[in-house]
């Protein structure tokens, strides 16, 4: 966060964002009279100190801030602008670094030899035209890069929550059940997000991240096999145990009116485990409900459901699991492209319509299934399908690592690897092309999440491998806030809070991070700009120079086969009165026991 002068936390007028025009106007008008000093004015602010001349000494600072591009207003982006994403300072970097550039031209011009000249000095020419050649192909490259970054935007819109007016209205009682509502969806807090603390207890890195309806705990699932379960504003851990798992544990979710008793788990080894818990803080016991034939990346619950939950997994399959059913497994759909089986690794429930449910994975189709029409023989049963148009006959092995529906259902949000975040409309007939776009991030390293922020799903967060955190404004596409997320690198997982201004997020490091909106001033971005060049660069020399990358069934193959078995775990049943596999899987479940291979760190996509 950088500090601006005589800015407060909320900004006269009660609005949480000014408006760009305003803001840099007065800085206009202010340093107008400044540029027209006279000699004496001029001789004054550059009196040394301790003469009469230091007095202007503010005036002078403020000048020279103001030329060194140090913005008056740091509460709001400007719309009118391909992007806001850096200081005047760093755009008058850039603009010397190419009046560098230009000079060296011209002084490599004038320096050549005239006609009489030897040989060596003809190869001297060669030698300047070449990186004359090169000067030009860094600028094509330059200004392409910046055609990229403007692309698919649109102009930012006034802000709608204005703080002193609402705070004034919660006084009196009126609309005071929809405050919190509208503070949750403000761009003015979420530009003032801030780490608020870390939750330490892992010794793996974190791949998963819940809290429970309420809101007042937060389940963690680990490389380490262990589950906790957080008393988050305290710090404390209230409940650790042992997930039954054997390999990676990578979801781990309260069911919905459980009383927070029902913990449903899945993990790189294919299980699909229910933990009960009990008001003692106790695990009672973990038990294995389903058995996906590779690794199981996601679990999808139903809103209202506290006995039901939907499964998916490298093998392709979908289970629905029911609870009450003495055989809870039920195989909904083996997903396919053709004769071809679809790996996936992420699976969503439509809030507004439970039995409609979308999936990705080894392809770049986002599918939408309904449970009562599912129909192997009929378009292999599926409803509608999704992919953004430029990617239908794409060559490369694009695959999708999240999905998520909106809070009404109506939008779905696309996180695919190595390449954007795309945004469909759900309600669109089967084919239909996405509807935004959100750049600058990267997705490569691991299997990366995405999510909606705000109670309407007013933003998008997404983590990247360059450690930070991305939220963008869902009508405009443009980044409203970037943070600094993993040490490690790497920013998998991020778990917006319910009900307040606020999320956790974890990833390589081995702790879970808690952000809130506290910061004095409003984030200016900095930086900002370079890391999505720098980003979208790796990216394109990553798609060169491996065309065609390892499938992770493979991987997953010779790891299982070098691996030294391991014995069994001397915790089983620390922190629970004991672990089974007894038969609760369907006969459609993998009889596999064997687990995967020990403490893989974070999945590759």
């Amino acid at each position: 966060m950088s500090d601006t002068d005589g800015k407060s936390s909320v900004p006269n007028g009660g609005s949480d964002d000014l408006d760009p025009g305003e803001g840099r106007g007065e800085a206009d008008t202010s340093a107008a009279p400044e540029t027209q000093t006279s000699p004496e004015s001029a001789n004054l602010s550059s009196a040394p100190e301790g003469s009469e001349g230091g007095q202007d000494r503010p005036m002078a600072d403020s000048e020279q801030k103001q030329e060194l591009g140090e913005e008056e207003d740091t509460d709001s982006m400007d719309g009118s602008g391909l992007y806001s994403l850096t200081e005047e300072g760093e755009r008058e970097s850039e603009g010397g670094g190419r009046g560098k550039d230009e000079s060296k031209r011209s002084a490599r011009k004038r320096n050549r030899p005239s006609g009489g000249a030897t040989r060596h000095s003809s190869s001297s020419d060669d030698d300047d035209d070449e990186e004359d050649e090169e000067d030009d192909v860094e600028e094509e490259d330059e200004q392409a890069m910046e055609a990229w970054l403007g692309a698919d935007l649109c102009d930012l819109s006034r802000p709608s929550w204005c703080a002193v007016p609402s705070l004034r209205s919660r006084e009196i009682g009126r609309d005071s059940h929809q405050f919190a509502r509208r503070v949750c969806g403000a761009r003015g807090l979420v530009q003032r997000l801030e780490l608020q603390g870390r939750l330490e207890r892992h010794t793996g890195c974190v791949n998963t991240l819940h809290f429970n309806p309420s809101g007042t705990r937060l389940a963690s699932g680990s490389d380490d096999l262990r589950v906790v379960i957080w008393d988050w504003a305290r710090r404390k851990a209230e409940l650790e145990f042992d997930s039954g798992h054997k390999s990676n544990v990578f979801q781990a979710k309260f069911l919905p009116h459980s009383g927070d008793s029902t913990l449903a788990m899945c993990a790189r080894d294919g299980q699909i485990r229910v933990a009960e818990l009990s008001a003692t803080q106790r695990c009672k016991n973990t038990k294995r409900v389903a058995q996906h034939k590779g690794a199981a990346h996601k679990l999808a619950l139903e809103p209202d459901s506290p006995c039901s939950f939907l499964s998916a997994g490298e093998d392709a399959v979908v289970f629905g699991i029911d609870l009450r059913l003495d055989r809870p497994a039920n195989k909904l759909v083996v997903v396919k492209e053709g004769e071809k089986k679809v790996g996936l690794y992420t699976i969503f429930v439509n809030p507004a319509n439970t039995h409609q449910f979308a999936v990705g994975g080894r392809d770049q189709y986002v599918r939408i299934y309904d449970q009562r029409k599912i129909n192997e023989h009929d378009n292999n049963g599926v409803l509608k399908k999704f992919c953004p148009s430029h990617l239908v006959s794409s060559e490369s092995k694009t695959n999708i690592t999240c999905l998520v529906y909106s809070h009404d259902g109506t939008e779905l949000l696309a996180s695919y690897n190595d390449e954007d975040i795309y945004l469909f409309d759900s309600s669109h007939s089967d084919g239909a092309d996405y509807r935004r776009r959100y750049k600058g991030h990267r997705n490569n390293a691991t299997v990366k999440g995405v999510n909606f922020y705000g109670p309407c799903s007013e933003f998008v967060v997404s983590g990247s491998d360059c450690g930070h955190i991305y939220l963008w404004d869902k009508n405009s596409a443009r980044v409203v806030q970037f943070m600094e997320g993993d040490r490690g690198g790497v920013v998998n997982c991020l778990e917006p809070h319910p009900h307040l201004p606020g999320l956790a997020t974890s990833g390589l490091d081995h702790d879970v991070k808690l952000w809130a909106p506290t910061a004095e001033n409003p984030t200016t971005l900095k930086g900002l700009k370079e890391v999505m060049k720098k980003n979208k660069r790796e990216r394109d020399e990553d798609s060169v120079r491996h065309g065609d990358q390892y499938d992770t069934q493979l991987l997953w193959f010779l790891m299982r086969h070098m691996r030294n078995r391991r014995p069994q775990r001397a915790r089983r049943g620390e922190g629970g009165e004991g672990d089974t596999d007894e038969s609760w899987s369907s006969p459609d479940s993998s009889d596999e026991e064997d687990g995967g291979p020990d403490h893989v760190q974070c999945m590759s996509s």
